[in-house]
């Protein structure tokens, strides 16, 4: 067991992220198939990203982070890969892989194809399901120009010249928010093979994508 003591003697600060509210704060770090750390850091809040962080380049905040943990650069704890999307930049932060993402609560990596599935959380309206082919950063998912395939800001006429639209979205009723899961590649359930698994918090369903309950996929043991 770690207590704060044994912590503070041993835990080492790679990066800080600000928090201007106290949602909206992410909540996965993983190591990618290419050894990186890749980092799910939520827009910050408030409803409706107020700041516009998703979309803005100069901020951490509603991006996925792809950090090397093994070798540091000049005033750094950790460095910067190569060949991520914006690195030599002004304009932008280096760590960035992706953007335009509300609350990436869980993401993972299909260990078949390498591809990372992104389970982000909406606003009040539509949950999505974004995906990132392996080694494809710079993407735009979006936020909060849209929320899932909709125009969020402005209601109506936003321009999606340049966005990656979701692989699936639902909306809210009984279900309220998308936890993201893995896409499934074990040999116990051949049903299930290739299928994204995810669940959502209100509901308690489970779910293969693109948004089939569990209960509905046939032939399933």
């Amino acid at each position: 067991i770690m207590t704060p003591e044994r912590t503070k003697q041993t835990a080492k600060v790679l990066m800080r992220i600000e928090q201007p509210y106290y949602k909206h704060n992410g909540g996965q770090i993983e190591f990618g198939p290419d050894g990186f750390l890749y980092i799910g850091s939520g827009d910050g809040g408030w409803e409706g990203d107020p700041l516009e962080a998703g979309q803005n380049l100069n901020t951490w905040l509603g991006k996925m982070l792809r950090i090397d943990v093994d070798r540091r650069d000049p005033g750094l704890e950790y460095a910067i890969p190569s060949d991520n999307p914006f690195v030599g930049r002004k304009d932008a932060r280096a760590e960035i892989w992706a953007y335009g993402l509300r609350e990436p609560w869980r993401f993972s990596f299909d260990r078949a194809t390498g591809d990372l599935w992104i389970g982000d959380v909406g606003q009040n309206a539509w949950e999505e399901v974004d995906v990132a082919r392996a080694g494809v950063g710079g993407l735009n998912f979006g936020w909060n120009r849209m929320e899932g395939l909709h125009c969020y800001q402005p209601a109506t006429g936003c321009v999606t010249l340049g966005l990656v639209l979701p692989v699936a979205e639902y909306g809210h009723g009984q279900r309220c928010s998308i936890t993201g899961g893995v896409v499934y590649r074990g040999p116990a359930f051949p049903a299930l093979q290739g299928y994204y698994l995810f669940a959502d918090y209100c509901s308690g369903e489970i779910m293969a994508g693109p948004l089939r309950p569990l209960r509905e996929i046939t032939p399933f043991p």
